[in-house]
């Protein structure tokens, strides 16, 4: 018979400022859920998280955000918890705001509040921007700034920044702590770590924002921003304009096709890459023979490539190409022969004819385009390479 006594699960606890559960030993819980039958903290009541303890600050931490309806998102969140994890005692967190912000900056880890009311996330002004964060970097003189590393404005402005001051960055920061940031290098396959650099931009979910504490939470007067540097001077969104990939060049595009001597129907070839919505390159053979100019050539004695994705067609894989794709994330290969060289780099290798392959790829891409009405999804695409 098991005579060990059940703890009940609804038996008082509080939460302490580290975030743990803490059970009042000797308490007993009771299917009573009122009020009145819990202690303060209890049950769902965390306890007030504490300040964190700034003695005599030396030091500023700055942080950059835009909000967005007087709020900031969960990126430029996890930058000022980066900010206040990193601050030691002497060291306070200041969070300039672009735009108006409704929410509790003393809840997010901030120490002193500049918020700029006159901005707006969807008005582009960079000049304006970059003049007031000059401004507060002039008045406060952090010893680093961060920023989310986004596409919204925030890393934008700080390389526009970086440049312009003259100052060290890291960019897509993935690690943190007090004495380095890493990052992902050569497309992904390396990770390099440096010293803290004056501006950090930090990638999405580098940090957890759920801090043990408050911070002072104190307004600051943006007296120091000059009302002109807020005017926000007007750029003209003219829209997109696309392209044939064909012209993109091989050296900035995502996703290239390439085709080698085993392909005769260049037609065919040519029709699947404006399928694909991809840049067209070729080997140093089929460049040779005629069948494409001497700037799609891809390799050593051609061009570099990066791309996320980069197909070859009926290419073997001579050394010169391998060193041409050495920096793309997923290569895949289509090759009669499953033992050539380029199988040895390609994260997929498809064994057959090239011809048949890129006829039967042309007939799924506009099947799927028939069922879907949407093109092709090269990133899915790349996760099959993976």
């Amino acid at each position: 018979m098991n005579t060990i006594k059940r703890i009940d699960p609804r038996r008082p606890f509080t939460v302490t400022a580290a975030g743990l559960k803490r059970i009042t030993l000797g308490e007993t819980g009771s299917a009573d859920t009122s009020a009145a039958q819990w202690p303060a903290h209890a049950h769902g009541t965390p306890a007030a998280k504490p300040r964190r303890t700034v003695s005599a600050p030396n030091h500023v931490f700055l942080v950059v955000a835009h909000s967005e309806r007087g709020a900031l998102d969960e990126h430029a969140r996890q930058a000022v918890a980066a900010a206040a994890l990193l601050a030691d005692a002497q060291t306070e967190v200041a969070l300039l705001v672009l735009g108006e912000l409704k929410e509790d900056a003393a809840a997010l880890g901030v120490d002193k509040l500049i918020e700029l009311a006159g901005f707006d996330r969807r008005m582009f002004s960079p000049d304006s921007e970059l003049r007031a964060l000059q401004a507060c970097v002039a008045a406060l003189a952090p010893k680093h700034v961060f920023l989310p590393d986004n596409a919204a404005g925030d890393g934008d402005l700080g390389r526009r920044y970086a440049a312009m001051a003259g100052a060290s960055v890291a960019t897509h920061v993935v690690e943190i702590d007090a004495h380095h940031v890493g990052v992902y290098a050569h497309a992904k396959r390396g990770f390099a770590t440096r010293a803290l650099p004056d501006v950090i931009l930090l990638a999405p979910n580098a940090v957890d924002t759920k801090l043990p504490f408050v911070g002072a939470g104190e307004r600051l007067a943006s007296d120091f921003v000059r009302p002109a540097d807020q005017a926000a001077r007007s750029y003209r969104d003219l829209g997109l304009e696309e392209i044939d990939a064909a012209q993109v060049a091989l050296e900035e595009a995502d996703f290239i096709v390439s085709a080698g001597n085993g392909v005769t129907d260049i037609g065919a070839f040519e029709r699947l890459a404006g399928a694909f919505g991809a840049a067209i390159g070729a080997s140093r053979v089929a460049v040779d023979n005629g069948h494409f100019a001497r700037d799609k050539q891809v390799g050593a004695t051609g061009k570099t490539v990066e791309a996320s994705v980069y197909i070859a067609f009926g290419i073997s894989g001579a050394v010169q190409h391998l060193q041409g794709i050495k920096d793309c994330r997923h290569v895949i290969a289509v090759n009669l022969d499953g033992s050539a060289p380029i199988a040895k780099r390609a994260n997929l290798t498809v064994v057959g004819d090239a011809q048949a392959t890129i006829a039967a790829l042309i007939e799924q891409v506009q099947a799927a385009r028939g069922n879907t009405s949407t093109s092709v999804n090269t990133t899915a695409l790349a996760g099959v390479a993976a």
